[in-house]
């Protein structure tokens, strides 16, 4: 009686153990498999945002646009095949997400290290940390253990993530959707106090909206013309100050209407998220604290773990 007791205990925690996916990832995963993991990625990020320091912004962009799409599972550095129509030319990432190059010089330094154990999800949760780390922001323990898609969706890219013309209900309901709160929200939209922003992106905030202060939109108009098609690729800094540096200047200046995105200042328009914004603007510290718990958890959107998947040898294409 004792006997089936017990083993009734045990499946139940099994079956608990598989439905928290992320419960599978964790900090030491690679402790004995590939120690130089975390020097192979970070010497290569280093040198990368060295030569170009807005690339952190863009290794750090890859890491949510990989976990917003189906999950955290390295699906967004996938090139075309004749199977699939990969995340690279789905609209949010067209013209605008970068980085794979220096992606593919990470994976070839661990590979050196340890080769066929690190999976590219991971590659690209253990860089964007490194990457937020190098331009002055805070470090945490990345949670480890994730394995690669085979597979991409374009479509699934198309209407996962967040476009700037988003409002503030919308963007709540798309972070509630993937388990995320909207304190997750406001936080990780701080990334944005680095990098930069297309004209495309922002061109009908500085032109149509009133919530904007008047001197910082000309000043982007400057480079944005109003015509459609034109200009289309010049950049602006999502943060005005200091777009190379991992501080709270992104909430500061949504407090004065100066956010370069529509969907930037819909955190600070007289709704729910204004006293959040406050917040972070008031405190770094709480800023900081608040974006590593949301990075974390981020990190922890469906995984694929186990026997699912499989280790890239090649971050561009299944094996």
């Amino acid at each position: 009686m004792a006997s089936s007791s017990f083993m009734a205990i045990l499946t139940l925690a099994l079956l608990l153990q598989m439905g928290t996916s992320s419960a599978q990832l964790s900090t030491n995963f690679y402790s004995s498999s590939c120690p130089r993991v975390f020097s192979a990625v970070r010497s290569t990020v280093q040198s990368a945002i060295r030569n170009e320091a807005r690339m952190g912004a863009s290794l750090l962009r890859l890491h949510f646009h990989d976990c917003f799409v189906n999950g955290c599972d390295g699906s967004l550095l996938l090139d075309d095949t004749s199977s699939f129509t990969g995340e690279k030319n789905a609209v949010p990432n067209r013209n605008s997400a970068r980085g794979f190059d220096v992606v593919d010089n990470i994976k070839s330094a661990v590979e050196n290290v340890c080769p066929g154990v690190v999976s590219c999800a991971d590659i690209l949760a253990i860089a964007a940390r490194d990457s937020v780390a190098i331009l002055g922001g805070p470090s945490w323990n990345v949670k480890l253990g994730r394995r690669d898609a085979r597979t991409a969706s374009q479509a699934a890219a198309n209407n996962s993530i967040p476009p700037p013309t988003r409002n503030l209900n919308q963007l709540i309901s798309i972070f509630n959707a993937l388990g995320l709160s909207t304190r997750d929200l406001v936080a990780l939209s701080g990334s944005h106090t680095i990098g930069q922003a297309r004209c495309i992106q922002f061109r009908p905030r500085i032109y149509n909206e009133t919530n904007i202060d008047s001197s910082f939109a000309q000043t982007r108009r400057s480079n944005c013309p109003r015509a459609s098609g034109s200009g289309d690729n010049n950049l602006a800094p999502l943060d005005l100050q200091t777009p190379t540096a991992f501080d709270n200047n992104y909430f500061k200046n949504l407090i004065q209407n100066k956010g370069l995105l529509h969907s930037d200042q819909q955190l600070f328009n007289g709704g729910s998220t204004d006293s959040i914004v406050r917040t972070y603007s008031n405190s770094y510290n709480t800023f900081s604290s608040d974006f590593v718990s949301a990075i974390i958890k981020m990190g922890d959107i469906k995984p694929l773990t186990g026997s699912n998947g499989e280790i890239r040898k090649n971050c561009r294409k299944p094996n």
